[in-house]
């Protein structure tokens, strides 16, 4: 009987998946590159929420309290909540993803999307490995594996949207409502125009003057997002004859969400 329970025990803990939360839905792909089947993974923002202003739900806070890691990303709404996440578990271990990635700044403020580009989503593959790794050593080989797999995908996806804008003139602007795309412009060699002031809405004399940028600019297109309002995109696009396109730095289809962002923008 003591023979059965042990290996009932040994099973249980050999099987047992790490449980996960992530910010962000981005996220949950990056992870599950990584982890596969040895983890479970929450999500915390979700669809069609603003990272910005997210709270988190009842439920949430459950699971929150069983979790084994948190990954952040540096979200705005991770400001105020990651400190009460840890008081809800004090086993919980919180990893930074943005460890090691050169920020850059936007609106006077460290720019949180970090996620909008191949080349720093290879830097987050690297923290989730060492975080995964480091809790469940067991595991380890297994996570490598997949780490290069993942790293080998990253370069392939990277290929294929520098030639989907081979095309297109190095220094070339593109106009979005929220400024969510400024590590993808910086490195493809583009330049991102926001509508967006300071987290707002622009006024009738802000207008005016985005208005003028984009025509000098030579803007074909206006990205807006659905977590966002479009009403100061729709006025410009009216005025300028250009298309208004929704692209979210949130969707779940990450890799290709990117692509398709790319494709906009050279066409």
């Amino acid at each position: 009987m003591k023979k059965i329970v042990l290996l009932i025990i040994l099973t249980v803990q050999i099987f047992a998946k790490l449980n996960i939360i992530v910010s962000i839905q981005p996220e949950v792909e990056f992870v599950n590159k990584i982890g596969g089947n040895r983890v479970d993974i929450d999500l915390m923002v979700e669809a069609g929420s603003s990272p910005h202003t997210y709270e988190p739900k009842v439920y949430q806070m459950k699971k929150l309290s069983k979790a084994d890691l948190y990954f952040a990303i540096g979200v705005e709404f991770e400001k105020s909540w990651l400190d009460r996440f840890k008081n809800q578990n004090r086993k919980l271990k919180i990893i930074d993803l943005s460890k090691d990635i050169n920020r850059t700044f936007n609106n006077r403020e460290l720019d949180p999307h970090i996620w909008t580009t191949p080349l720093n989503v290879k830097i987050i593959a690297k923290n989730i490995f060492n975080a995964l790794s480091t809790l469940d050593k067991n595991g380890t080989t297994y996570y490598k594996q997949n780490l290069d797999n993942y790293l080998k995908e990253l370069d392939k996806l990277d290929r294929e949207i520098r030639d989907i804008l081979k095309d297109v003139p190095k220094g070339s602007s593109f106009m979005v409502f929220h400024p969510a795309w400024g590590y993808f412009a910086k490195d493809y060699g583009l330049k991102e125009l926001a509508i967006e002031i300071d987290g707002k809405e622009p006024k009738p004399r802000e207008l005016i003057r985005v208005i003028k940028e984009a025509k000098r600019a030579k803007v074909k297109a206006i990205f807006t997002q659905p977590e966002f309002s479009d009403k100061s995109a729709k006025i410009i696009a009216d005025t300028l004859k250009i298309r208004v396109i929704k692209a979210s730095p949130l969707a779940k289809d990450w890799a290709n969400n990117l692509l398709n962002l790319a494709k906009a923008i050279a066409n």
